[in-house]
């Protein structure tokens, strides 16, 4: 019992915060079980596909596959599939972590998988399509233009300032898992 209240104590004390806020504010605290409902649905059709592609993506694909087109000698190729892989991703961002997860199993190089979690975030190809018809081709590409060289600096400025023990300890977790 004491394990489950600790494993979902972010959990029960929102409950209790949303309770707390639609005793003293009816509307807004039905407006946020609103909003916390609609974030659990769509959570609930993201989430199952994710999995599925992650066991198949754990299963279908070696690791020495994984290592020699990610991995540590990667170079400029591990990269551009770093950046393919995130911008062709659908969902949003969480769905990105357990891929991670699965890519730090794999032995896929640390600036590769923050390399891919920025490209999800920023570089998808549905978020790019409708930039150029909402606001334009030369907008769509000077962002694009300005968000990859960023995204792949930003991952090797993260890679050099945390510990190499820190990153250690971030991959025999993921083998845990």
């Amino acid at each position: 019992m004491k394990l489950l209240l600790k494993r979902y104590r972010f959990f029960i004390g929102a409950m209790i915060g949303i309770g707390l806020l639609t005793i003293f504010n009816f509307d807004l605290g039905i407006k946020s079980l609103s909003i916390s409902g609609y974030s659990l649905k769509e959570m609930i059709l993201v989430i199952p596909p994710v999995f599925i592609l992650l066991g198949l993506l754990d299963i279908w694909v070696p690791r020495e596959i994984m290592m020699k087109y990610m991995g540590e000698d990667s170079g400029l190729k591990g990269i551009l599939i770093s950046i393919a892989l995130g911008s062709a991703a659908a969902g949003p961002l969480y769905g990105a972590f357990p891929i991670a997860t699965v890519f730090m199993k794999k032995g896929v190089k640390f600036s590769n998988i923050l390399i891919f979690i920025g490209a999800w975030s920023t570089t998808k190809v549905p978020m790019f399509l409708f930039e150029l018809s909402a606001l334009g081709s030369k907008f769509a590409i000077t962002r694009l233009l300005i968000d990859i060289p960023g995204i792949i600096i930003i991952a090797y400025i993260m890679g050099a300032l945390i510990s190499k023990d820190e990153i250690k300890k971030l991959y025999e977790k993921a083998e845990s898992l």
